[in-house]
């Protein structure tokens, strides 16, 4: 990029900034409500809201809270929610066998959202780590993931979340192959419409730590990583190439987890491949800027608003956040 010849005192950038409204006039990027999605845990029962320890104001909540709650958020002009279920380990077995279950937690919590009719659209995660007893994303098989028998039984879960009514497949087990696995299974299946959201560059990072613990998977998983399957945090390039593999097998949209670390790999992914580029900002990040917040005495939404504002001007669409609902209110209160 060149700039023309600019000098001080002709040019005062400084000019700009002097007020409100002239510094709204030149704002390059702007945050409302239908750039989150609000990831959402959910637990069996009814009237449940518990509370995360490890994440501040952070609730797992039962189908009939979900409900009340999915209802306000798309009031609050949020256009979409992921959602990701908190098993009984007494239901978790070393292949995931729950997530094959049309009438699991997941589905059922799908299946009261699509009767209500609400306007907002239902993300799904496809991975096993929340019902498998080890905590991993797939089958082990001789000590590791085994790529190709995870995958099989992916293709299968992505099929019965759409049977159930998911709009946004959603796999982030980073598998090799997974996506055009899905998407022919789901083609096949007659869900031409349904959309896939590829966590194309999950990074194996050390923010995942309070997500585990909302789902019960950290105990579980100890001091086993997920270094062979999930992203290198020393690599950019790669990400590069597993968006490119994404879009060849047939991801609609692609993600980039997580995201303040990692806003370099975003820009790099929009500026190469001008699709659809989401960021999930995680529970780390989440949890870090709360914590932040309490400690300096700072406004909690003032961070959560840079940080977001962050991954727009890397080059995020869409960024997933524990913040939304919050977010969401804070900006309409501010038009």
């Amino acid at each position: 990029m060149s700039f023309p010849s600019r000098r001080f005192p002709t040019t005062r950038l400084r000019r700009l900034r002097q007020a409100a409204w002239s510094r709204q006039l030149v704002q390059e990027h702007r945050l409302c409500p239908a750039d989150l999605i609000w990831p959402v845990f959910i637990v069996e029962g009814e009237q449940q809201r518990i509370a995360i320890e490890s994440m501040p104001e952070v609730m797992r909540l039962s189908i009939d809270q979900l409900l009340i709650e999915a209802q306000q958020a798309q009031t609050l002009g949020i256009p979409a929610i992921a959602l990701f279920p908190v098993i009984d380990p007494a239901l978790k077995t070393a292949t995931g066998d729950e997530a094959l279950n049309p009438d699991n937690l997941i589905c059922r919590a799908i299946h009261s959202l699509r009767a209500a009719a609400l306007d907002i659209g239902i993300i799904c995660d496809v991975a096993l780590d929340p019902y498998t007893n080890h905590g991993h994303d797939g089958v082990i098989i001789n000590g590791d993931v085994d790529n190709d028998a995870t995958v099989e039984l992916l293709t299968q879960q992505a099929v019965i979340q759409a049977q159930a009514g998911c709009q946004i497949i959603a796999p982030s087990d980073m598998q090799d192959g997974r996506v055009g696995a899905i998407r022919q299974a789901l083609d096949q299946a007659g869900f031409y419409q349904v959309m896939i959201l590829a966590y194309a560059a999950k990074y194996c990072s050390h923010f995942y730590g309070p997500f585990r613990d909302a789902l019960g998977s950290q105990q579980s998983l100890a001091n086993k990583g997920k270094h062979t399957y999930q992203q290198p945090i020393t690599n950019s390039d790669e990400a590069l190439h597993e968006v490119a593999l994404d879009l060849q097998e047939g991801a609609d949209m692609v993600m980039v987890k997580p995201a303040m670390p990692y806003l370099d790999v975003i820009y790099r992914i929009k500026q190469t491949f001008h699709v659809p580029t989401f960021a999930y900002q995680v529970s780390g990040e989440y949890t870090m800027l709360h914590h932040l917040a309490q400690t300096t005495h700072t406004n909690v939404e003032t961070l959560l608003i840079e940080s977001l504002l962050s991954c727009k001007r890397a080059g995020s669409d869409a960024i997933i956040t524990y913040a939304a609902k919050q977010i969401a209110q804070s900006l309409s209160q501010k038009n």
